[in-house]
């Protein structure tokens, strides 16, 4: 399953943002490193059913009249500080959590209300523009320390007459989530000496930086913007980043409230209606909440996942099914179940992603959606229905 980190300074929402998006509970509080062991849950990505092709909506409890939510990984992690990577805080705690991630989103406060301790400021006293670039660089150094500790079993092991420098680079950064493909596209971009030895601390680092960009990209949640000063998200959208205006406690009250029936609301949605009794104070909030989602189209949480698995990772979704016409399971179920797979995947590895033994014995695949069989070497398109003919089915 996609793993999706929450990093950024303590206090800037990553607890909320994260019990909005999985409704889990979980230790929320207005001080530093509520958060200490990680919490891991599921939550989902959005995108909509291909049933809204056809004349009935599938069956499947993950879609909502033809919003489907497919599952992710979200793991939320104690707050970072300047000098993370040196030990401070708890930042080799909260760094080596990131080593499984697939994706990093950076919560910051864009209210300024939260100093880059993460200690409670009187709102826009602090610059949030800060609270980004010091959490890439608390990540590249991070990374930069752990190439330069196993360098000197690089440099031993480019003394053997069959050493390549791709293959030990990938054998170390393997557990950062580098594969032999990433370190090759990397180095082509680098200049670098071609004997380990000669290489100096700068080299180093800048291979770490690229590394960290490949493997772990990040997008900004700006968050907060219930109170942030309308400037501060503004020149936070004016960075040449992707970056997400975002309310988690707004998410959370509306994703609470949905499940006690006084609002109607999906995950995602751009607004909501109030169709149960609340009292004065909760409409009084609810309107608040409803001009901050005109504002800036929606809550953001859900976006902000949606943007780091559809656009950072550029992955799609492919939807296996047995009955090319009925797009149903053995048991007629309609679209049972959706797969993310990286842009440019095969039915071949769809075949590998529903389960080893289909992959094994496949033989060809059909598109569900045009009833014509497609190429092995096919690519999988977003929302594509596919039926794998396999010796395993």
């Amino acid at each position: 399953m996609l793993s999706i980190a929450l990093a950024g300074k303590p206090n800037a929402g990553k607890s909320t943002l994260y019990t909005a998006a999985t409704m889990a509970e979980v230790d929320v509080a207005n001080y530093p490193f509520t958060t200490i062991d990680a919490n891991r849950g599921v939550s989902h990505v959005r995108t909509e059913c291909p049933c809204l092709e056809r004349d009935r909506r599938c069956t499947s409890e993950d879609c909502r009249d033809g919003k489907r939510y497919v599952p992710i990984e979200l793991l939320d992690v104690a707050g970072l500080v300047p000098g993370a990577h040196e030990g401070k805080g708890l930042g080799n705690q909260f760094l080596d959590e990131l080593t499984n991630a697939d994706v990093i989103v950076n919560v910051i406060d864009a209210s300024g209300g939260t100093n880059e301790k993460g200690e409670p400021v009187d709102v826009g006293t602090h610059d949030p523009l800060e609270d980004i670039d010091f959490v890439e660089a608390e990540m590249d150094m991070w990374l930069a320390g752990i190439v330069d500790r196993n360098w000197e079993s690089i440099e031993r092991k480019s003394r053997s007459p069959d050493f390549d420098l791709d293959d030990a680079l990938a054998e170390m950064l393997t557990g950062f989530g580098a594969s032999p493909l990433d370190v090759a596209k990397i180095l082509r971009k680098l200049e670098y000496p071609e004997d380990p030895i000669q290489w100096d601390d700068d080299h180093r680092e800048n291979l770490a930086r690229q590394v960290r960009r490949r493997t772990k990209p990040i997008v900004v949640a700006a968050n907060k913007i219930d109170t942030a000063p309308e400037a501060n998200v503004e020149r936070l959208l004016e960075l040449e980043k992707p970056v997400i205006p975002t309310t988690a406690e707004g998410e959370l009250a509306l994703r609470r409230a949905a499940e006690g029936g006084f609002v109607d609301y999906d995950p995602g949605d751009e607004s909501f209606e109030v169709v149960g009794e609340v009292s004065d104070a909760q409409h009084g909030a609810l309107e608040d909440l409803a001009e901050t989602m005109e504002t800036w189209g929606g809550t953001g949480v859900q976006a902000v996942l949606d943007h780091a698995v559809y656009e950072l990772l550029e992955y799609v979704t492919a939807y296996p099914v047995e009955d090319a016409s009925k797009w149903s399971d053995g048991s007629g179920n309609v679209l049972p179940d959706a797969f993310l797979l990286p842009e440019g995947s095969t039915p071949v590895d769809l075949a590998y992603a529903v389960h080893s033994d289909i992959g094994d014995g496949y033989l060809h695949a059909v598109n569900a959606k045009s009833s014509r069989e497609v190429s092995d070497s096919y690519d999988l398109e977003e929302g594509d229905v596919i039926k794998i003919v396999s010796t395993a089915s």
